[in-house]
């Protein structure tokens, strides 16, 4: 019996650990997105991310800062390019310089491998922080979490 209330206070104890690192994290993130959309949808990635994996109270205290400066940094790289113009929204291209028009382009490679710098920053921060059995199912997570997304708001269509 004695072992049965010890197993059971650690249960208890991990999960009200989980629970703080997941509000401390919930809000963090959470106060710097803007519009309710947005809150909502990250609230449910941290809530499906938990869910897929399954950490433990120290890999918790250590994934979940990193995460959080990384939303940070992807959120900040968004916004600068939010702030310029991108290709995407150019619709007459014919009244634009060929120079004009190669800016744009390389302006467009820059940011993609801003992104992709930082993600291989983050990958080798959470790499160096635990095991890489967590780091790939983070990876694996990820992508299972945007197609459920995509699913969710298509209204479940394939």
């Amino acid at each position: 019996m004695s072992l049965l209330l010890t197993y059971n206070h650690k249960i208890m104890k991990h999960l009200v650990i989980i629970s703080l690192l997941f509000s401390i994290s919930f809000f963090a993130t959470a106060q710097q997105r803007t519009g309710d959309r947005g809150s909502e949808i990250e609230a449910y990635k941290v809530g499906f991310l938990t869910q897929k994996l399954d950490l433990s109270p120290e890999e918790a205290k250590i994934f979940w800062p990193i995460y959080n400066a990384w939303q940070n940094e992807q959120g900040e790289l968004r916004k600068e390019r939010m702030q310029m113009i991108s290709f995407k929204k150019i619709n007459e291209i014919e009244e634009m310089s060929d120079t004009e028009i190669q800016t744009l382009i390389v302006n467009d490679f820059s940011f993609k491998q801003r992104e992709l710098n930082l993600e291989k920053k983050y990958y080798y921060r959470l790499k160096s922080s635990l095991p890489i059995k967590i780091v790939g199912k983070f990876y694996r997570a990820q992508e299972a979490f945007k197609r459920e997304l995509l699913n969710k708001y298509r209204g479940g269509r394939q």
